[in-house]
């Protein structure tokens, strides 16, 4: 029996740099189980089952499940932001096939949307950036109406580059979107994603990053509008002492469903990251959907990481599902946290501006800029900061309803 049982006793095994998961409390990551290809039935077609879909209305999204012909109606267009001619040796634009690089250079499509859109868009538009860029530079993305399109953009930063860039999205359109962003060694990169789709558009959109040696970048997304936005962004460090700043800024209306999931990787020593999104939801069956995830790998000692969603719930019926997960597999660490939070407005803050004359509809108007307003500031760009305030403060103004006269009201 004594023989029996030693030989059932589980052998751990030594760590070694080689093999850092050889010992149990090191074994891999849902991430690193998760599949990566670029073929779509590689991937089961999503269902409310499966987790990364369980938020999702899928059935408002089944078009973009299977390969399609795309009918290659978006507009796409790159110019300074304040109309300034473009350096030709600081900003190169060209279209490539998708079987070129540096197409599909960064990581490989994550679930089975984002490689229907490796599979279904015609061509990858190529931004290439070099050196100092003073003006941001601008890329809009126009749709063209319901048919349904597929659209590749790669952004690609060289070493030491300092540059912003901001992606504008506007019109109806039903999109299949994909991004890869890699920003070269000691590069300082700003990437803004503004959707302000048409009430009926759909975008289901995929961003991959990959960060250089000691580049810092600033990732912003803000989404506005559209009837179903899903957007999924993971990132990874390429070397040591990277920073990353995630912003996320939404306003939900009546019907839409917002949905952003941002996966973070340490994989490097002495990174840094920090995830902050804020979302807004105003009217009945306004649904936003946040999941962050966070990676601390074994060969990432020195990490310091947080994540952080806050939701405003303007009005009854809206929902926000907020998420975040943080898998820690290294003991050496400056710090890890997260937080989550869903709620209506506060009403000491309401009644504090109200006793000082203001009346109830500006008080809320002044708490909702309040509570984005730190957000926008640290976008950086102030001709961007200021029209995102204004579009916040006409989406207020319409709100001003029946319904809104009920936010002091429990569900």
């Amino acid at each position: 029996m004594a023989d029996m049982a030693q030989q059932a006793e589980i052998q751990i095994p030594p760590q070694t740099s080689e093999d850092p998961y050889a010992a149990p409390a090191r074994m891999p990551s849902s991430a690193d189980r998760a599949i990566r290809s670029f073929q779509p039935d590689d991937f089961a077609v999503p269902t409310r089952k499966q987790d990364d879909w369980r938020f999702t209305p899928i059935e408002r999204l089944e078009e973009f499940f299977q390969v399609f012909q795309a009918c290659g109606k978006t507009g796409f267009s790159v110019s300074s932001m304040d109309g300034s001619q473009l350096n030709p040796d600081q900003v190169s634009v060209s279209a490539i096939p998708m079987s070129q690089e540096p197409a599909g250079s960064v990581l490989e499509p994550n679930d089975r949307v984002s490689a229907v859109e490796w599979a279904s868009a015609p061509q990858a538009h190529v931004v290439r950036l070099q050196g100092e860029i003073e003006q941001p530079v601008l890329v809009k993305i126009t749709g063209a109406g319901q048919d349904l399109d597929a659209l590749h953009l790669v952004i690609e930063a060289a070493d030491r580059t300092h540059a912003d860039i901001v992606v504008e999205h506007e019109g109806d359109a039903r999109l299949a979107e994909g991004v890869e962003i890699h920003t070269g060694k000691d590069s300082h990169l700003s990437t803004t994603f503004i959707q302000e789709w048409e009430p009926t558009a759909k975008e289901v959109a995929n961003q991959r990053i990959h960060m250089g040696d000691g580049a810092s970048l600033r990732h912003s997304v803000v989404t506005l509008g559209g009837d179903v936005v899903r957007i999924r962004m993971d990132q990874e460090f390429g070397g040591e002492g990277g920073d990353l700043n995630m912003l996320g800024i939404y306003f939900v209306d009546p019907g839409q469903h917002i949905e952003h999931r941002t996966m973070v990787v340490h994989n490097y020593p002495n990174c840094k990251s920090r995830v902050v999104y804020k979302g807004a939801l105003d009217g009945p069956k306004a649904h936003s959907t946040w999941v962050g995830n966070a990676l601390i790998q074994p060969t990432a000692p020195g990490t310091d990481s947080y994540e952080l969603n806050r939701n405003l719930v303007l009005t009854p019926g809206a929902v926000a599902d907020s998420e975040p997960n943080l898998e820690i597999e290294n003991g050496d660490i400056v710090g890890a946290g997260h937080a989550s939070s869903v709620g209506r407005f506060d009403d000491e803050e309401l009644f504090y501006l109200q006793s000082r004359g203001i009346p109830e509809h500006v008080a809320r108007k002044l708490v909702v800029r309040g509570f984005f307003g730190e957000l926008v500031e640290q976008i950086g760009i102030p001709g961007v900061s200021q029209h995102l305030m204004d579009v916040i403060d006409r989406r207020l103004s319409k709100g001003e309803s029946v319904e809104m006269k009920h936010v002091l009201e429990d569900n």
